[in-house]
């Protein structure tokens, strides 16, 4: 009778064993399977049982969370829904999350390790911790500044404290209200169809994940390439530049927009100021290729592994040209691309001197109570010229807002630099060029600049004389800015 009972308790013990086995394969091994699983409601249910927590924009909330009573019961809120929503992005019960609230999800949710003192056992208990919160870089006057310049128009801001990286603003209208598609009823189904079916796109950001031909805007970037490679030594020295200049290996010649510009081997300074393409479209060949796209990659170009941490749109500068190409690619032309967060990254990188530093737009997350989790610190993406050369560029672009085309930017009592531009576009460039502006502020010669600013206005019911960067986007950058020194 002993050897069958014993045979008995060791089977009852090889299956307790399997049981245990399999018990671990399904909660720890096959956990994240399951997690994933569509048809896994627990997780959905355990996501939004309790509120999310809230991105703040200074010291206030522009997020917030309501009660349901539905099984999926708390849905997100948006305060200043149209207005944020190019920082917040969207949280939704049915289509997921988007920029900030995708990228500071574990934070938002709750879910991430960070936010428990003992994540181990949380994992294995699988208790749901309290959610952090998020506080933007984002000053809520400058966004209401650019939000309220913009108006009507089609376009986008992203603002700069060229000396720490931080984004001030982040704007792009059209806009919309995050908070209609956050539920999971046929309200929130209608509105996303609206949503995603319209043609201005209210749901594309602007500012961060739209490119566009930069125009005379990318001539600060040649310019730069022109002094720091020695191929430009005196700004004040006449360039060997004719007008018109014949395309090298074409039979196309580049033109000016006015014959009376007096463009024709014009200096750097002057062809700045009334932004000659045939100077910069002749000075990017002399500048070459290699020495061209290595600048405009020391500004942000080409690189893909910037994060906002929401990663934007690359901005382009094509590694393979002919000289042709080079030479209309100098003006912003042909396939270059950027976004208006790159082009204020170029105007923040002359403002600070030479220095870029690397955009942030997180300050800093926080547990639930309020407790630092990770404060984002300032750190330098690049060193894309020397003070000597940012010095010139400097003068260079003040006096583009003091004696051209860049006017409308000036603010009474404040040093303002910037720079026009008027990107051709549509095939043979017969859609409406879109009009841009980049510049940037400080109070006084000698003190840090405060701000820099890039502004891209798509105005397609505007007349086509009517759209220009000095007359459309120029006037947006002066609100911003003037927001800015207000404080």
């Amino acid at each position: 009778m002993i050897p069958y009972a014993r045979r008995a308790a060791a089977l009852c013990l090889l299956l307790l064993v399997a049981l245990l086995v399999n018990a671990l394969r399904i909660q720890v091994v096959r956990a994240p399977a399951y997690d994933a699983n569509p048809a896994n409601r627990r997780v959905p249910i355990e996501r939004y049982g309790q509120p999310r927590g809230d991105i703040l924009v200074g010291s206030r909330p522009v997020t917030g969370s309501r009660s349901t009573g539905a099984q999926l019961d708390w849905v997100r809120t948006y305060a200043d829904g149209p207005l944020y929503a190019p920082v917040t992005g969207f949280s939704s019960q049915t289509y997921g999350t988007a920029l900030l609230e995708a990228a500071e999800d574990d934070i938002l949710s709750g879910s991430s390790p960070g936010l428990s003192a003992l994540p181990l056992w949380n994992a294995v208990s699988r208790q749901p911790q309290r959610p952090g919160h998020v506080r933007t870089t984002i000053d809520p006057a400058v966004q209401k500044a650019a939000y309220k310049a913009l108006g009507g128009k089609k376009g986008a801001v992203a603002a700069l404290d060229p000396a720490t990286g931080r984004i001030l603003a982040l704007v792009s209208t059209p806009s919309y209200d995050p908070g209609t598609i956050a539920g999971t009823g046929p309200q929130a189904l209608g509105a996303w169809r609206r949503l995603v079916t319209a043609e201005d796109q209210p749901m594309l950001n602007r500012a961060l994940r739209q490119t566009y031909p930069p125009g005379s805007t990318f001539k600060t970037v040649t310019a730069v390439a022109a002094l720091v490679s020695g191929v430009v030594t005196d700004v004040d020295r006449p360039t060997d530049s004719p007008d018109p200049y014949p395309l090298p290996g074409s039979t196309t010649a580049l033109g000016n927009e006015s014959a009376s510009a007096g463009c024709e081997d014009a200096p750097l300074r002057y062809a700045y100021v009334v932004s000659c393409n045939t100077v910069f479209g002749k000075l990017g060949d002399d500048v070459g290729l290699r020495a061209m796209r290595e600048t405009a990659e020391a500004f942000g170009f080409n690189d893909p592994s910037i994060g906002v941490p929401s990663h934007p749109a690359v901005s382009v500068f094509d590694r393979r040209m002919d000289r042709a190409q080079l030479a209309l690619s100098s003006i912003g032309q042909y396939d270059t691309r950027a976004t208006p967060l790159q082009m204020a990254m170029v105007a923040a990188a002359v403002a600070n001197d030479g220095t870029l530093m690397y955009p942030h737009l997180v300050d800093r997350t926080t547990d639930g109570a309020g407790l630092p989790l990770e404060v984002t610190g300032q750190r330098a993406y690049r060193q894309v010229m020397d003070a000597a050369v940012a010095f010139a560029m400097q003068d260079m672009m003040v006096a583009v807002v003091r004696h051209g085309t860049g006017r409308n930017a000036a603010l009474p009592g404040a040093l303002v630099g910037g720079k026009t531009g008027t990107a051709q576009h549509g095939e043979d460039n017969r859609g409406n060029p879109f009009a841009w502006f980049i510049s940037w502020a400080k109070q006084s010669r000698g003190a840090p600049a405060e701000v820099a600013v890039a502004v891209v206005v798509e105005d397609a019911a505007a007349d086509r004389a009517d759209i220009s960067g000095g007359g459309k986007a120029a006037p947006v950058a002066r609100a911003v800015m003037r927001a800015v020194l207000a404080h």
